[in-house]
């Protein structure tokens, strides 16, 4: 089985399309990590294209929480607030019920499915080998996936050692042998510097992940942000991928 590996949608309709149209044919199902609002000014289209997915399991982020009143939004900065009040009062009827039925943590075919890690499914950002380590003793299976960062990421575990292994956009990574964390980084806000929409495609036949990055109508997203007012940071660090 092959899996399109998708996180941090974060309302980016265009950043959505993108990576769906260059994934298309190469998956068998679609797991979704979270954050699939937020920040970005599609949130009810994005929720409608999710749920029309073949076979999907999605996950609920912070924002997501947040958007449906699960979550106090005093506890997010003054940005990501101003977006979220936005997003509270865009919803439909439909796309509120949706984000209210999700789980923050899903274990399916061996694989751990969070947003932020498996310590704290909401709010920890696996950044590195110490706070990775810290988080493989409660994986439960082989593999867990994460988003949450919005920078593709892979840190495996031996059973002794932490590593971070450096990523291809090109060459699939071998899951054999070890434990691994897998972060396929932002579709719809990416934060490596690279402002190409990030996706990851899973084999657990081959076991096999690969990184993917494909470029979409940035100009177009932002154009809509500002007509609905959202924070100029937000609009401008779409250009940077920061």
């Amino acid at each position: 089985m092959r899996i399109l590996v998708i996180a941090d949608i974060h309302a980016n309709l265009h950043a959505l399309e993108a990576v769906l149209k260059d994934a298309k044919n190469t998956y068998d199902v679609v797991w979704c990590l979270g954050d699939l609002v937020g920040y970005g000014p599609y949130p009810n289209k994005c929720l409608q294209i999710v749920g029309s997915l073949p076979e999907y399991i999605c996950i609920s982020g912070n924002h997501d929480y947040a958007a449906v009143a699960k979550m106090d939004l005093s506890t997010f900065n003054p940005i990501a607030y101003q977006a979220l009040h936005w997003t509270q009062n865009t919803l439909t009827t439909e796309s509120y019920d949706f984000l209210e039925k999700i789980e923050s943590t899903v274990y399916t075919n061996s694989v751990t499915l969070t947003h932020g890690s498996p310590n704290n499914p909401l709010w920890e950002y696996i950044t590195d080998t110490d706070i990775a380590n810290q988080n493989f003793p409660n994986i439960r299976g082989k593999l867990c996936l994460v988003g949450h960062t919005h920078i593709p990421s892979v840190f495996s575990h031996d059973g002794i050692q932490c590593n971070e292994i450096r990523i291809s956009n090109t060459q699939p990574i071998n899951l054999l042998e070890r434990q691994y964390i897998l972060n396929p980084g932002s579709v719809g806000q990416p934060r490596d510097q690279n402002p190409l929409a990030a996706y990851g495609i899973l084999d657990l036949a081959e076991l096999t992940w690969q990184q993917r990055r494909v470029s979409y109508d940035i100009r177009a997203t932002q154009d809509q942000m500002t007509i609905k007012q959202l924070p100029e940071e937000l609009i401008i660090r779409l250009s940077f991928g920061i």
